[in-house]
């Protein structure tokens, strides 16, 4: 996709007058940036990944995000200066927004992101310019933070209650027990959707409690709302991989999926009974999966997803066997707002325009009952949260396919702490930002580990097992059929470099293993690892927040001069690689 091409797609989205007008925000009030000009009759706002973040954060975008093969230059996978040459000229602001470019400089320049008082300033603000709105939040709001933990996400219900959240699907959600998840969506105002659960037949047979007794849908399927007398149907897709890439042990009784072909018929089915005026799909696939679903069901006019935490301005419209379906991914912690509004015919969607806002916490004024809610919810654990660990000299993040420098920190307290002469972390894609020179708190450890499965480990593991887990996770993050794509980014590793060939096949992207001196690493020999979040069993170690915090604090302050990531070789020139 060349720049004409992208531009010519953003000018059929009607959003290259709204981005270009950005550009005039570096001589303007940048306050403009929320002032939208009215379109159609039915406003979407869509949030996702939001990972529990009640208050502003740092938060950087990555600076590789590989599309191997077909997807090479695709959205999402462009980065940095390879994104913002497809799209129109725009403000500094935006363009920080947007990319990872000179993080730190801009950050300071710009200030915090996200914050639920600031989301609900912005809310309400665009649900009265659009005379109302439906907001969909994608998932991955109710785990991501210590007061999530510890309330065991029924802070983040009442956060999104107070929002005004109308329609919900989810992932980590279900990394809480089966009984707390399903606690947790009856304590949720809105509606919480998903037509890939389902219960498994000894479950059914035992009584376990689901929607729908007959087809075993755990939770309900879709849910019909009006909107200024326009009926929108909005079907809920969680995570299909959820007990592959999670403990299985949390949710035993419940079946996830793809479900490619139930959500076909079940399209047919509600375009048929229910004569909805648009389809949405509230996905948690990740867009990549999004964008070969659009391609194959038809009868879905948007999919709003999720998953990949990819911040990305414009929708991709994918044609499909009926018509065409809009692709979109509204970034992560609390960042961005989507805006999507619809325009009506007599034969259903006939335009579109489609908004990527950040939520820039100094350009908006907190909500004063919201705000108020989340002094409430972190009093009693002020104290904990606040703690000083150490200091940084570099800019700790972790977005991104391979190592970030907060995923070396937590590799390094693995290693030091627990005696290993090799670290294992997992890719997870949620994690915030802590700028040069500022404070690391036990508030920001969390942001990286609080889980319901942080246990650590130490083991013995041959050198040609410590291959097969890097290539099973390169081929999951490779594979060039996305529907094999389970989640999460590249294993992070400490004390161990190799070479990657992302565009190989399973079995020979990994070569070149070596340890941290240089010497090789040999198939028979075994090794000391340590690691956590094992998602099988749960391991036997200390919950890794109290490994790295006790690291910190030996160290008081911390730099991470190199990282331990792989050399990547045979992808020259791919756009989802900063230069």
């Amino acid at each position: 996709m060349d720049r004409r091409e992208f531009l010519a797609l953003l000018a059929k989205a009607g959003v290259v007058a709204s981005l270009s007008g950005c550009s005039s925000l570096a001589g303007s009030r940048p306050e403009d940036l929320y002032r939208l000009p009215k379109f159609g009759s039915a406003r979407l706002l869509h949030i996702t990944d939001t990972h529990a973040q009640l208050e502003p954060v740092y938060f950087r975008e990555p600076s590789v995000n590989l599309g191997i093969g077909p997807a090479k230059g695709q959205l999402p996978h462009r980065v940095g200066k390879n994104l913002l040459a497809v799209l129109p000229a725009m403000s500094p602001r935006l363009e920080h927004a947007y990319t990872c470019l000179d993080f730190t400089e801009a950050a300071e320049r710009f200030g915090r992101v996200g914050g639920f008082s600031h989301l609900a300033t912005l809310v309400a603000q665009l649900r009265d310019e659009a005379g109302g709105a439906l907001l969909l939040d994608g998932g991955d709001t109710w785990q991501g933070s210590g007061t999530a933990l510890w309330t065991r996400g029924q802070d983040m219900v009442g956060a999104c209650n107070r929002l005004g959240v109308d329609v919900m699907t989810g992932h980590w959600e279900f990394t809480y027990l089966a009984d707390e998840v399903l606690a947790n969506v009856a304590g949720f105002s809105g509606e919480f959707v998903a037509q890939n659960i389902l219960a498994t037949e000894e479950a059914l047979f035992e009584g376990v409690d689901v929607y729908d007794e007959d087809t075993g849908h755990v939770f309900k399927p879709y849910t019909m709302k009006t909107l200024n007398g326009r009926r929108i149907a909005v079907i809920g897709q969680a995570f299909p991989y959820t007990p592959i890439a999670n403990p299985g042990r949390f949710i035993p009784d419940w079946t996830f999926g793809i479900r490619e072909a139930e959500l076909s018929e079940l399209v047919e089915t509600i375009r048929r009974s229910e004569r909805p005026d648009a389809v949405i799909l509230l996905s948690h696939n990740g867009m990549d999966v999004d964008l070969k679903l659009a391609s194959r069901v038809t009868g879905i006019d948007a999919i709003l997803g999720g998953h990949t935490h990819d911040g990305v301005p414009v929708p991709v419209e994918v044609r499909n066997a009926s018509g065409t379906t809009l692709v979109t991914n509204a970034g992560s912690n609390g960042k961005f707002v989507g805006v999507l509004d619809l325009e009506f015919g007599a034969n259903g969607v006939s335009g579109y325009q489609y908004r990527l806002l950040p939520v820039f916490a100094n350009l908006l004024e907190p909500d004063g009952d919201m705000q108020a809610y989340i002094d409430a919810v972190r009093k009693p654990y002020l104290e904990q949260l606040g703690e000083e660990l150490a200091v940084t000299d570099s800019l700790l993040y972790r977005r991104g396919n391979f190592n970030g420098t907060f995923d070396q920190v937590i590799c390094d307290a693995l290693r030091e702490r627990m005696d290993a002469e090799i670290s294992l972390s997992p890719g997870f894609r949620w994690g915030t930002s802590v700028l040069p020179g500022d404070v690391v708190t036990m508030e920001r450890v969390l942001d990286q580990t609080c889980m319901t499965y942080p246990e650590t480990y130490v083991r013995d593991m041959k050198g040609a097992e410590l291959k097969t887990i890097l290539e099973s996770v390169a081929d999951n993050l490779f594979t060039p059929d996305p529907y094999y794509q389970q989640g999460g980014d590249m294993v992070r590793t400490g004390g161990l470099d190799y070479v990657c060939y992302p565009w190989h096949d399973f079995g020979s992207r990994v070569t070149e293993l070596r340890l941290k001196d240089g010497t090789p690493i040999m198939p028979d020999k075994v090794y000391r690892v340590a690691g956590w979040a094992t998602v099988g069993s749960a391991s036997d170690g200390p919950p890794v927040w109290d490994v790295v915090a006790d690291y910190l604090r030996d160290h008081e302050r911390v730099s991470v001069d190199s990282l331990d990531t792989p050399l990547i070789k045979g992808l020259n020139n791919n756009p989802g690689m900063v230069a």
